[in-house]
């Protein structure tokens, strides 16, 4: 875990619901709002997307749709961020 994945996954965080079901975004729109949130964060879009695609398999967000690269934050995502969770618990 990194600055670019706690960045990630409280982005996600605070995007809060829709309809009942969180809301899910591309890599392209997340880079987008953190690099102007954070000049640290300036990183390629290819970075943001290994990144997205590794929280992914640790669990911490989802791909709800079957083509395209949309995320959302997952129930262990929240609970990593709130503590509940160490990053060394998490799959490798």
């Amino acid at each position: 875990m990194n600055e670019v994945d706690d960045a990630i996954l409280e982005f996600y965080s605070d995007l809060g619901e829709v309809g009942g079901k969180r809301v899910a975004l591309p890599p392209t729109a997340v880079k987008r709002h953190l690099t102007d949130e954070l000049e640290s964060l300036d990183k390629s879009l290819s970075t943001y997307s290994r990144r997205m695609t590794k929280l992914e398999e640790r669990g911490l967000l989802e791909s709800p749709f079957e083509e395209g690269s949309y995320y959302r934050i997952t129930d262990m995502g929240l609970a990593y961020l709130a503590g509940e969770l160490d990053a060394d618990d998490l799959a490798e």
